[in-house]
């Protein structure tokens, strides 16, 4: 499809895959098939809902322009998906070296003779999710009707099992955490306990060391020996 003598457009309808709530975008190629330049602009009967870059350029003889076109995300989809937007594709014979810093407004009015090429561009919305094809009945001649029920059912019964787990730890969380936080500070007192008497014991295996040559009393060797049990228990415990 042609608008007229200068640009070749491709595809002649600008196809949206919709979805809610989610930007969509398509882009459109154009050909320049002069051997002039030619300046573009492409224009819509609803511009806060689309965003075309380049809206406007310069396109050389025999260089193609890619055109993209972006729909803003919609928060209600048209009746019966059908869109009545249009776009609308001018495309004028510049001169020589020209760039797009020199288009003008008033390139594109049609005074004096000036020939204005035109094509129109309707908006076609397609699913972005198209739907599954429907299963075949199965060899043992079960229906794809029966197959979903089951399917809903083993997906209630699931989530209902779910819900148990996530809630029955709860139940019980206030009482475990009490539990850990009570092991936690009984171990660190033992351990502590424990430090202290290894001490302790250090400081009289020392004063043993330098009473070696005099004897013991038994009370001292009692003591040390009860000493020696103690922690022995505590290291046990911990």
């Amino acid at each position: 499809m042609t608008t007229g003598d200068l640009l070749n457009i491709q595809p002649t309808e600008l196809k949206f895959p919709f979805e809610l709530k989610k930007q969509s975008s398509c882009s459109m190629q154009l050909t320049n098939k002069s051997d002039k330049y030619v300046a573009f602009k492409v224009k819509t009967t609803n511009p806060k809902k689309y965003c075309v870059r380049p809206n406007t350029g310069i396109i050389l003889p025999g260089t193609t322009c890619n055109v993209t076109v972006t729909m803003q995300a919609q928060k209600e989809a048209p009746h019966d998906m059908q869109c009545r937007d249009k776009f609308l594709l001018q495309s004028v014979a510049a001169s020589d070296g020209a760039t797009t810093k020199d288009i003008t407004a008033d390139m594109f009015n049609k005074e004096d003779g000036k020939v204005v090429q035109e094509f129109k561009l309707r908006v076609v919305y397609i699913p972005a999710n198209p739907p599954s094809p429907v299963p075949e009945e199965s060899e043992e001649g079960s229906s794809p009707r029966a197959s979903v029920l089951e399917n809903d059912n083993q997906d209630a019964s699931l989530f209902e099992d779910v819900l148990r787990s996530l809630e029955e730890p709860k139940e019980k969380s206030s009482e475990e955490w009490s539990t850990i936080s009570k092991l936690t500070e009984e171990k660190a007192a033992a351990l502590k306990q424990n430090q202290q008497l290894r001490q302790e014991l250090e400081q009289m295996r020392k004063q043993v060391s330098k009473n070696r040559a005099g004897g013991f009393s038994s009370s001292f060797v009692l003591l040390v020996g009860l000493f020696g049990i103690l922690v022995g228990y505590l290291v046990k415990r911990t």
